[in-house]
C-alpha cells in the first residue's frame, strides 16, 4: 500500500544510517514524495532523479535557492553508541546536541513534520548516558514549535550495518531464546527490523490521526505497519 500524499517534498538527515538507508529507499520508490533533500558529510554514491543531496561537515542548511521546493515533513536518523564515540560526551555531541541541531535547521527551512529516531526507553531521568542523552533530545525538539512531532522508539534492532555492533547481535540471540516469555511491555524489546521501523517512520508522517507528539514503540510500529501492510505483518 503507497503512502497517501501527493507532490510532497521531505528532507532526512542520517540516510546511510541502519534505518536512514532503508528509508531513504522508500522516499525515492514512494510516487507521491517528488523530492528528497538528503544532509549529507560526503558526497551521495549513486544518483536518482528525485535525490538532492545538501553537503556539509554538520549537517547544516548554509544557503537555500528560494525557487526550490520547501520541505514540508523531516526525517532525522540520526544516532551513535559510547563505544564508536569514544567518550560520553562525543556521544552527546551526536545524540543530543547534532540531533537538535538538524531539528532546528529543518524548522528554519520550514518543515512542518519531524519524525525522529529516538531509542526504547529514552528518559531523561534515566540512569543510561544513552537513554538520558535520546531523552534530552525528545525533550528539546519537542519545544521547538512543529506542527507536528514523531518519536520512533526502537529495541533491538535487525539488520546489516557496515560496522556490525557486537551488542546488538549477542542481544538478538538471547532475545530469540526467551522471545516466548515477553509479554506486555517486554514485547517492545523483541528485535524490530530496521526496514520495519524505517517503513513505521515513513507511514507515521502521512497517518493525520497521530497528535501533536507521538512515540511510537516497536510494539505501536508494528500495529501501524499492520494497518498499512496488513498482509505482510
Amino acid at each position: 500500500m503507497s503512502i497517501i500524499g501527493d507532490n510532497s517534498t521531505v528532507i532526512i538527515a542520517g540516510g546511510s544510517g541502519l534505518v536512514g538507508s532503508e528509508l531513504t529507499k522508500l522516499l525515492l520508490e514512494n510516487d507521491p514524495i517528488s523530492k528528497v533533500y538528503a544532509l549529507v558529510r560526503q558526497p551521495l554514491p549513486f544518483f536518482h532523479p528525485k535525490l538532492e543531496a545538501i553537503q556539509d561537515d554538520q549537517l547544516r542548511v548554509l544557503e537555500w535557492n528560494e525557487e526550490q521546493p520547501i520541505p514540508e515533513i523531516g526525517f532525522i536518523c540520526l544516532g551513535t553508541t559510547k563505544k564508536k564515540a569514544g567518550s560520553k560526551a562525543a556521544l552527546e555531541k551526536i545524540d543530543y546536541e547534532l540531533v537538535c541541531d538538524v531539528a532546528q535547521s529543518m524548522k528554519v527551512l520550514g518543515v512542518k513534520k519531524v519524525v525522529v529516531v529516538s531509542s526504547y526507553g529514552a528518559s531523561v531521568q534515566s540512569l543510561s548516558h544513552y537513554l538520558k542523552c535520546k531523552g534530552k533530545m525528545e525533550h528539546a525538539i519537542s519545544r521547538l514549535g512543529f506542527e507536528n512531532t514523531v518519536f520512533v522508539r526502537p529495541g533491538p534492532l535487525r539488520g546489516i550495518r557496515d560496522e556490525p555492533r557486537n551488542d546488538e547481535l549477542v542481544l538478538q540471540v538471547i532475545m530469540k531464546a526467551i522471545r516466548p516469555l515477553m509479554i506486555g511491555k517486554l514485547r517492545n524489546l523483541i528485535p524490530i527490523d530496521a526496514t520495519d521501523v524505517a517503513t513505521a517512520m515513513l507511514y507515521s508522517a502521512f497517518d493525520h490521526s497521530l497528535g501533536k507528539h507521538s512515540i511510537l514503540t516497536t510494539v505501536q510500529m508494528r500495529e501501524l505497519l499492520e494497518k498499512y501492510l496488513p498482509s505482510n505483518h
